[in-house]
């Protein structure tokens, strides 16, 4: 069921809304979708990395928004571009580079949601007087027991909810998520009908929208003294034994298994990383399974289900699949996360965001796992 048939067009006429405008495929049904619904649309373009790639030859500004521009003009609607690119600098690119050297793995779109995609969303809608917000995420929202929840989107291979769950109550009230119901063949779908096909045709990308190769490139690029500062660190094994030389900490991630530099005559995996002492410890590939890991930083939608007996589920990253556990608050203020089946590889830094069927009720940042030994 597409967006415009659940909402009813006398309902809503006249009703202004902010969408989030990127140029591109999902951001472009969207505005569509919205405006057939009989929603007042306004547009903003938020640039917050430039990348070489992204300019034509003699151009000043990147062309997705040209392309997000030219979009608006085409529905008569007004455009305007959101520079948040120093602010962008200075904090999610910083966190980005401090948490691999800190050993562990972030995930930059969780914190640019709540603090600038949905921020700069929030703050101009409030400055164009604008009730709604608007974005193409494949998520839909619901309000029970005076909350408003995130729901999973239909279509699951889509499914953004994970990058959103930190996102506040204040935020969720006023979003919209026209693509939700839909899959992404429907999108594409639904713009070559309307007689958009460059928008229909425009390819996905799945990459950190300020890391144009490896990360640990844009790490040598950003620190040009990093290599030289964590240079000499030591590979070791679970009983601490030295094995060879390594790169230094920020260049590996839990769970790496290509592209370590050393040869054990064996496959050998990264189980852990300790910036601290710049080691990192390689063993098999069933070392990396885990039925328990530790959370801090969490946050509850919904302390009860967060907390309750039934039908808990966890996802540890964006791709993996959700699996039923239960969580259980530390005299810390940490969770301990019990699961029923073995996880692979649970790597601090990401997110584990928790869920009752569709519905996401939780999550924080999965911490360092000393420790999680006595739990197992």
């Amino acid at each position: 069921m597409f967006f415009f048939a659940i909402f009813a067009p006398k309902n809503i006429m006249k009703r202004k809304v902010l969408v989030g405008m990127s140029g591109g495929t999902d951001s472009s049904a969207a505005c569509l979708l919205l405006q057939d619904a009989g929603f007042e649309i306004t547009g903003v373009t938020m640039r917050v990395w430039d990348l070489p790639r992204q300019f034509d030859p003699g151009s000043d500004q990147p062309r997705f928004i040209a392309e997000a521009r030219a979009l608006a003009d085409r529905l008569g609607v007004r455009h305007y571009v959101a520079d948040e690119r120093e602010a962008f600098r200075q904090t999610v690119v910083r966190d980005f580079i401090d948490e691999y050297c800190a050993g562990r793995t972030p995930n930059p779109c969780v914190m640019c949601n709540p603090l600038f995609k949905f921020r700069v969303l929030t703050e101009w809608a409030d400055r164009l007087s604008c009730e709604y917000i608007a974005t193409g995420h494949y998520v839909r929202t619901e309000t029970a027991e005076g909350r408003t929840y995130l729901l999973m989107g239909d279509d699951l291979r889509k499914d953004q909810s994970y990058f959103l769950w930190r996102l506040s109550q204040s935020t969720l009230r006023r979003c919209l998520f026209p693509l939700g119901t839909m899959t992404k063949p429907d999108v594409r779908a639904y713009l070559s009908r309307r007689g958009f096909d460059v928008q229909a045709r425009q390819e996905e990308s799945m990459e950190v929208c300020f890391v144009e190769r490896d990360y640990r490139d844009f790490l040598r690029e950003q620190a040009p003294d990093l290599a030289r500062r964590v240079a000499g660190g030591w590979f070791v094994d679970t009983a601490g034994h030295k094995l060879g030389e390594h790169a230094g900490v920020p260049f590996y991630t839990v769970g790496q298994r290509k592209g370590l530099g050393i040869a054990l005559g064996q496959p050998a995996y990264v189980l852990r990383l300790n910036a601290e002492k710049n080691t990192v410890v390689l063993g098999s590939e069933e070392d990396l399974l885990t039925t328990a890991f530790f959370v801090e930083r969490w946050q509850a939608v919904d302390t009860d289900a967060l907390f309750g007996e039934n039908n808990l589920s966890v996802r540890i990253r964006y791709r993996s699949a959700r699996q039923s556990c239960r969580c259980v608050r530390l005299d810390d203020g940490r969770l301990l996360v019990r699961l029923e089946c073995p996880a692979s590889a649970v790597t601090p830094g990401q997110s584990a965001v928790f869920y009752v069927g569709p519905r996401l009720v939780g999550g924080g940042y999965i911490a360092s796992q000393r420790g999680i030994g006595q739990y197992l």
